[in-house]
């Protein structure tokens, strides 16, 4: 016995657990299992109280306290033009945070979830539908989105065609050149494929579905007659408008959806717990009057605390709908 005990003494922790557990009749995965509920999140995070984001680290020592913090905005359109329009918000974040911030412009979402799950970024905001995929890859806990006073937020998914086409519903698509944004936009992409059919319409059944890249590009391909129709988000439709990137003139809308929440603002799990209220703080008391960023985003007042579990339960179930896994292939 006394040899038995010095073995399992100098065995490496794991297999202790695994000894130990056998003796009970378990093993060592299913017992890791059981402490480390996760539902859909990858395996590197546990969800042990069931709000669907990913715990943060049980081991104080693991939390992540940068002394620069690395901020994205998602790259629904070219990035290049935010870096500007975010200043107030960065300056007011280094301000209340007492750290350092960079922008970061990011190309894709890939590589925008990608920078967070390799630590490579802390705070950021993910668009609707690649949300999940940030939530459930890398570790993002969403915790706010750009509202009004009265706590209200979100967008439509809107469907433009040219002003002088000959659609005038949706299923007038049938047989049309039809631009979705990526596979994992939710109006772009994963909205109509839950929403059309019930309008008489399947995507890549009555419409052969061809990717634009983003919003804008899809919006500017049918002003050109490139695409006879797209679905985009109203938001960002609204944004190209008061660039006068478009001529409004020029297209007609034939369908609007109800509203989806936006885009996500989201830190990343493993961050100090002191941090996380900080950057919180941040947010919560940002001014967006007479700043770039309340220009920008139009009628938009403050940001609203949310919670992924609630405000991205109809996204949830429009990607259920569609077979949408959180896997990275089908992130790209």
């Amino acid at each position: 016995m006394r040899y038995l005990s010095w073995q399992v003494r100098l065995l490496p922790s794991a297999a202790v657990c695994a000894a130990l557990l056998a003796s009970m009749g378990l093993t060592f995965s299913t017992a890791y299992a059981e402490d480390c509920p996760r539902g859909e999140l990858d395996r590197l995070y546990c969800d042990r109280d069931g709000d669907l984001v990913a715990d943060a680290p049980a081991d104080p020592e693991e939390f992540v306290n940068p002394d620069t913090l690395i901020f994205a905005y998602t790259p629904v359109e070219d990035p290049a033009i935010y870096a500007d329009i975010w200043k107030p918000f960065i300056d007011h974040l280094e301000s209340v945070t007492g750290k350092d911030v960079r922008f970061f412009a990011v190309q894709s979402n890939s590589a925008e979830v990608e920078a967070m799950r390799s630590g490579r970024l802390h705070i950021a905001g993910f668009s609707t539908g690649p949300t999940p995929f940030a939530v459930n890859l890398a570790g993002a806990v969403p915790f706010a989105l750009m509202g009004s006073d009265d706590g209200s937020f979100g967008y439509t998914l809107q469907v433009y065609t040219q002003a002088d086409s000959d659609i005038q519903s949706l299923a007038d698509l049938k047989g049309k050149r039809v631009a979705h944004t990526s596979p994992t936009s939710n109006s772009g992409n994963q909205a109509p494929r839950a929403l059309f059919p019930d309008q008489g319409v399947v995507p890549d059944k009555d419409y052969e579905v061809t990717y634009s890249g983003s919003h804008d590009q899809s919006m500017l391909g049918v002003v050109a007659g490139d695409y006879d129709a797209a679905p985009v988000a109203s938001e960002v439709v609204e944004r190209m408008a008061a660039r006068d990137l478009y001529d409004e003139d020029s297209v007609r809308m034939i369908y609007e959806s109800d509203r989806f929440p936006t885009t996500s603002y989201t830190y990343a799990h493993d961050l100090d717990p002191g941090l996380v209220e900080k950057i919180k703080e941040a947010f919560f008391s940002f001014d967006f009057s007479g700043t770039e960023l309340g220009e920008e985003f139009d009628g938009v007042e403050k940001f609203i605390p949310i919670t992924y579990k609630d405000q991205w339960n109809v996204i949830r179930t429009i990607q259920k709908a569609n077979g949408v896994t959180y896997t990275p292939d089908n992130l790209e």
